[in-house]
């Protein structure tokens, strides 16, 4: 077989595609209609921990399971004859391990007969993270938590919301939003505690269709009347982006884990803390063993102006119990990853010196719930 990726450039001194190839981060693996490889760059040596000459000639099934998600993909392209791109694929086998990437294929259009080239590039650890976040120990810990919580904190939390009342009676307007405010997140939290004991057992969330930007508000009022005080926030919203299926509660639980971390983060003289929005099309997550790809469109980002996360924590962020924090218990970003995966969502996080960002990408309400809405709507 001619392999259009290995021909070398006629021009003098230029040079060939291999060259090129082998500078790339990039695996590129170019393989026949039977899945063979016909050719692997230096990345790709190194992805499969094989050099070029054991890997030329052997099949993809010889490294990963026939139900992969890359065979899907593959399959997709040899019969559209078209390019595909897929984000958030999880690679998983004995040899491999378990790698987030993302996948390119594209069909060598040059008589190859049937080749396609592809490129896999390793991506966050954001599905690392989920997946540590659903082991039963970690669950076990968050359920043991919640079990204690629901007996030490409630009967304070109602001496706090009957107070608040009682203020409200006795305030101004202005005063009187925040008794309201304490009463409201005095509900919610008990209405948490109740729940946290649910994160063992995997019980499906209760979902409806929610504005995140009513969410994300409410976050700002709380963060500013408390942890927040002296931050400046900076609202970025996309003001057409579609309902969020998900839990009120519960996403409100997750960024105000997310907005106080990055108050801490940059406390002290400029500390700016950008909340926004964003619709991504292409945003999917291919589900290992099966054909589904879960769309992601919507993406929320906390960000801040601090100095940024420490290179040990990075790995092990989301773990329960790991902080840096002299005070910290290490449950707010478990919380967060738990949440958002029950949610069938990803968070991710990129960071360096005055700019950490944490994306959550969730999905959006779906049609169906539509249809059922109207179905139980009465009819005219």
């Amino acid at each position: 077989m001619v392999n259009a990726a290995v021909r070398c450039d006629d021009r003098q001194g230029a040079p060939s595609a291999a060259a090129i190839l082998d500078a790339l981060v990039e695996a590129v693996i170019v393989v026949d209609r039977h899945a063979r490889i016909a050719h692997a760059n230096t990345a790709a040596e190194q992805f499969f921990g094989l050099s070029a000459a054991m890997l030329l000639g052997r099949s993809l099934a010889d490294f990963l399971p026939t139900d992969s998600p890359l065979f899907s993909l593959l399959d997709q392209v040899m019969k559209s004859g078209a390019a595909v791109s897929e984000n958030g694929v999880t690679l998983s086998s004995p040899r491999l391990g378990n790698r987030f990437v993302a996948l390119l294929m594209a069909p060598l259009h040059d008589g190859g007969g049937g080749a396609v080239a592809i490129s896999v590039l390793e991506q966050s650890i954001a599905r690392k993270i989920d997946n540590q976040m659903l082991h039963r120990g970690a669950a076990r810990s968050v359920g043991a938590m919640g079990s204690m919580l629901a007996h030490e904190v409630k009967n304070p939390l109602s001496g706090i919301r009957g107070a608040a009342q009682l203020l409200e009676q006795n305030v101004g307007d202005a005063e009187r939003e925040l008794t309201q405010l304490i009463c409201e997140e005095t509900d919610r939290i008990v209405a948490l505690v109740d729940r946290m004991e649910a994160f063992a057992d995997g019980r499906p969330v209760e979902r409806a269709a929610i504005n995140i930007h009513q969410v994300l508000g409410h976050v700002r009022k709380v963060a500013e009347h408390g942890f927040g005080r002296g931050v400046r926030f900076v609202e970025v919203y996309d003001p057409s982006l579609p309902d969020v299926w998900g839990n009120r509660d519960q996403l409100i639980q997750v960024f105000l884990n997310l907005a106080k971390n990055a108050c801490e983060a940059a406390s002290g003289e400029g500390a700016e803390v950008i909340l926004s929005t964003a619709y991504r099309q292409g945003v999917r997550l291919a589900v290992p063993g099966t054909r589904t790809r879960v769309h992601l469109p919507l993406v929320v980002s906390v960000q801040d102006n601090g100095p940024g996360i420490s290179e040990e924590l990075r790995e092990n962020l989301f773990d329960a119990f790991v902080t840096n924090k002299v005070n910290g218990t290490g449950l707010g970003l478990a919380l967060v990853a738990k949440i958002v995966n029950d949610h069938g969502g990803v968070v991710e996080f990129q960071s360096e010196p005055r700019r950490t960002v944490f994306n959550v990408m969730l999905p959006m309400r779906p049609r169906t719930a539509d249809v059922a809405a109207r179905s139980r709507s009465p009819s005219s």
